[in-house]
């Protein structure tokens, strides 16, 4: 039987949450703004304390909506946003993350990502996420959407500090399996899974139906609890209301067995060759 542990280790040996929550497309429609608020709090009340933005939300809007659902919980909270390439120069990323922080209404973020690799050398980004760093508006930095090349380049360019990479990941899509997971591996460095339930677009019939039928759950909590079984892997899926907060939590107790696992890679097939990097 396979059940996720409830955390994962960054490079630096700091403990996250296994299971946290997304924001994409929140704070865009006002007559949500309660519901949003409230899934928010319920899920750093249930643990899921990794929070995931990016100042390309709403530009903005995602970020400000964060910064009144976590009124007295920031401390609770491991909090990440995520800056456009074409803001990730030496000096441009430090007003970007200023910016962030202000209508996050918190004076540093806990996790700062590349949200994808852009025209500006990533000698430039590295040196203004350090140079974040030394002032203590940061206290991780990283990347997301990056495939092995780019990781090698981030490397080489001297990013030795990138603390993980955030990556389109779900049983549907398991490319990253075939070279970029085990590489993240052999740098002790865990990915970020977004969109673990591909964005609701699962297979409306498939063995994940199957298991769900027999569990007495969906086949969106089978789904997430497949995720949430891969080693290194913290996930980092979004719910509107607490009742799919609740649910999502629930799918970090779903021990997978064995055959159920053997199942699910008969349907979704893990990767055989090499293919580039999928993103949303």
């Amino acid at each position: 039987m396979t059940r996720a542990d409830a955390f994962v280790t960054l490079p630096d040996g700091e403990r996250i949450a296994r299971l946290g929550q997304g924001t994409w497309e929140m704070g865009e429609r006002p007559e949500r703004r309660g519901a949003e608020i409230d899934a928010l709090r319920a899920g750093v009340d249930l643990g899921m304390t990794v929070i995931d933005t990016a100042e390309m939300y709403g530009e903005g809007a995602t970020e400000t909506l964060l910064g009144d659902a976590l009124a007295g919980l920031r401390e609770k909270v491991f909090l990440v946003s995520k800056v456009y390439p074409h803001n990730a120069s030496r000096r441009a990323v430090v007003a970007s993350c200023e910016a962030s922080l202000s209508r996050l209404k918190t004076d540093r973020l806990d996790l700062y990502l590349l949200h994808w690799r852009g025209a500006v050398p990533l000698e430039e980004t590295v040196e203004g996420f350090e140079s974040l760093r030394r002032q203590g508006k940061i206290r991780h930095w990283g990347v997301s959407n990056f495939d092995v090349d780019d990781m090698e380049a981030l490397r080489a360019a001297g990013g030795l500090a990138c603390a993980t990479n955030q990556i389109l990941y779900n049983v549907a899509r398991r490319g990253s399996e075939f070279d970029l997971l085990p590489w993240m591996s052999a740098h002790a460095m865990p990915a970020m899974a977004y969109s673990p339930i591909d964005h609701m677009r699962l297979p409306k019939r498939s063995v994940l139906d199957e298991i769900a039928r027999a569990r007495q759950l969906s086949a969106v909590q089978i789904a997430l609890a497949w995720v949430l079984a891969r080693p290194g892997i913290c996930a980092i899926p979004k719910a509107g209301s607490v009742e799919h907060v609740r649910a999502n939590r629930q799918a970090l107790e779903v021990a997978l067995s064995e055959q159920e696992l053997a199942a699910i890679d008969a349907a979704f097939k893990p990767p055989r060759r090499k293919t580039p990097l999928e993103m949303l």
